[in-house]
């Protein structure tokens, strides 16, 4: 099971299948990130693709020499996209292909609108979702919930988007929700409707023992989004933000233009995938090994001690730069995420995060919340507001707790509003009362509350915690057949009779890079057993923020902290 792999794969096929000659691939908003995911701009370039357009871009030019490969999302928007763009064909000729599951009437449509027979194929490819990594997949949505329920629209797309990604893999799983929530239960009932409407989609020659689908719910456990995360891939995405395998630098200090955007992608970067699991120190020794043999080659002697020496020996050697572009892309953003951590205190908020979350000791965690919030203004809104979140979550029931104390205390360093709000409704998110599982309980051990120090270069000392996400506990019980059918009860008269071998867990709510990592750690430690992890989106802590906002107050930004990104092919 690899999701990269499986969209891959029928992108492939249908620019094979539309035969030699050159081609521009048409698409939407949406397939645009998904081809992205999976493949370099370069790489489709040797296969004949010299021109990447949008069907909802005005005033495309007339290139009748051009084949035009549709891939598409099947909506009401594209349909009459494609219907405009037929009666005044642009290209020689049209083979479309749809991502998901195409309604008759669509392709009646398309059929009536295409006057000089320019369609010479229509197909079904089902790439419908975003490959974030072989094991990790999204859909990109943000704030699906509307006052505890789905909205229609976010839990339709959710829908799909799981019909796709199981007929990609060709699996007719198993279903198994979370009972304490609707939402769960709604979008199992929904996807076992779909797979029941394209039975004959979902034939498979199956295995003795059939895949499972395990949908949970993010409410159950929203202590790990508001962790910071200290390996690289999750880092990133916390300080930076990864939207579609793209990083946006332009607000660096000193930022060269080659590196204002920057793509990590473990499909086509090495260095990458080599580190993306790995604690920040051990990056960046990492880092520095592979400038060391640079060196040797190049016979430099130039000090190469700490983060700050190799920055400047990347823009000291262009010839470097110009060898190993990857290296230097990767130094730029450890260098910048060292500047982060030192420049906000991370390793001290991230030092009482840890604390709050795995051990109970309110008068102490009361007085060094009190003294972050009133002692370092170094310290970010926002990892001020996630502690005194993972604070109001802890002792929610605690007679002695200050929350409105500590709120207070956050107005007088001008958090915004919208932060203020959200530490006001957390509790009716994600609260005692909300959740079924005790993540504050008996299930946290000693060693999950020890912590400890690795150093790696000098000015890098990374605090790497022993937290680990709900998901684990879930996934660890479900694989040794101890997981409680009343907990998470089955849909429908299939049930699994022996241990699972392949699992899809989706989780609604979003999933985020330290359950991406649990999913790592467990496809590699346990023989037989693969699982892939997705969710309506993979969040950061301000994404998070979004979530609750959304489903809590209201849509808009959420805090102090924004950013954006654009894309399109790396």
């Amino acid at each position: 099971m690899n999701v990269i792999i499986a969209v891959k794969q029928y992108i492939t096929k249908m620019i094979e299948d539309s035969g030699p000659g050159m081609k521009v691939l048409l698409m939407d908003k949406e397939t645009t990130g998904i081809v992205s995911m999976v493949y370099a701009q370069s790489e489709i370039l040797q296969k004949e693709v010299y021109l990447f357009e949008r069907i909802d871009s005005q005033g495309r030019e007339t290139m009748k020499h051009l084949k035009a490969i549709c891939f598409l999302r099947p909506t009401k928007e594209n349909e009459e996209n494609l219907k405009k763009e037929l009666h005044a064909p642009k290209y020689g000729s049209y083979y479309l292909y749809f991502s998901n599951v195409v309604q008759k009437s669509i392709v009646k449509a398309l059929a009536e609108a295409d006057d000089q027979e320019v369609v010479k194929e229509v197909q079904e490819y089902y790439g419908d979702y975003f490959a974030v990594a072989p094991h990790i997949f999204s859909l990109n949505i943000i704030g699906c919930t509307k006052a505890a329920a789905w909205d229609y629209e976010h839990q339709e797309r959710t829908a799909e988007g799981l019909i796709s990604l199981l007929l990609s893999l060709k699996k007719k799983p198993v279903i198994r929700y979370q009972q304490s929530s609707s939402m769960c239960k709604r979008l199992a009932e929904n996807v076992m409707q779909k797979m029941y409407q394209e039975s004959g989609l979902f034939e498979f020659r199956q295995s003795d023992v059939p895949p499972l689908l395990l949908i949970v719910d993010r409410r159950d456990d929203p202590v790990t989004p508001l962790l910071n995360q200290w390996t690289y891939q999750a880092m990133v995405h916390e300080r930076l933000g990864i939207k579609n395998n793209r990083i946006d630098l332009s607000r660096v200090p000193g930022i060269s233009k080659d590196l204002k955007e920057v793509v990590l992608s473990a499909e086509h970067d090495e260095v990458y995938r080599d580190n993306m699991y790995l604690n920040f120190g051990e990056i960046a020794s990492n880092m520095k090994q592979l400038m060391d043999e640079f060196q040797k080659s190049a016979k430099s002697n130039q000090k190469l001690d700490s983060i700050a020496d190799m920055k400047a020996f990347v823009e000291n050697y262009p010839q470097f730069r110009k060898m190993s572009g990857t290296v230097s892309k990767h130094v730029t953003v450890v260098s910048e995420l060292s500047r982060l951590v030192s420049e906000f205190c991370l390793l001290e908020v991230s030092e009482l995060e840890q604390d709050i979350a795995c051990r109970s000791d309110h008068a102490q965690h009361l007085q060094l919340l009190r003294r972050m919030i009133h002692g370092n203004e170094r310290i970010s809104p926002l990892d001020l507001t996630r502690l005194v979140l993972l604070y109001t979550l802890r002792y929610e029931r605690n007679t002695s707790n200050d929350i409105k104390g500590l709120r207070n205390e956050l107005q007088k360093r001008a958090v915004s509003d919208n932060y203020m709000r959200i530490i006001l409704n957390i509790i009716d998110y994600a609260g005692a009362t909300v959740r079924t599982s005790d993540i504050f309980g008996q299930s946290k051990s000693a060693l999950q509350m020890t912590k400890r120090f690795i150093k790696g270069l000098k000015g890098v000392e990374n605090i790497y915690t022993q937290h680990k996400p709900l998901l684990h506990d879930t996934l660890d019980q479900l694989i040794k057949g101890k997981i409680r059918e009343f907990q998470f009860p089955y849909l429908g008269k299939d049930i699994l009779r022996d241990r699972p071998q392949d699992i899809i867990v989706f989780m609604v709510g979003g999933a985020t890079y330290e359950e991406a990592l649990v999913v790592y750690e467990l496809n590699k430690s346990i023989p037989g057993v693969r699982i892939i992890l997705g969710g309506t989106t993979v969040h950061n802590c301000e994404s998070f923020l979004e979530e609750i906002k959304v489903a809590t107050i209201g849509s808009g930004p959420v805090g102090q902290r924004g950013k954006t990104s654009s894309f399109s092919l790396s």
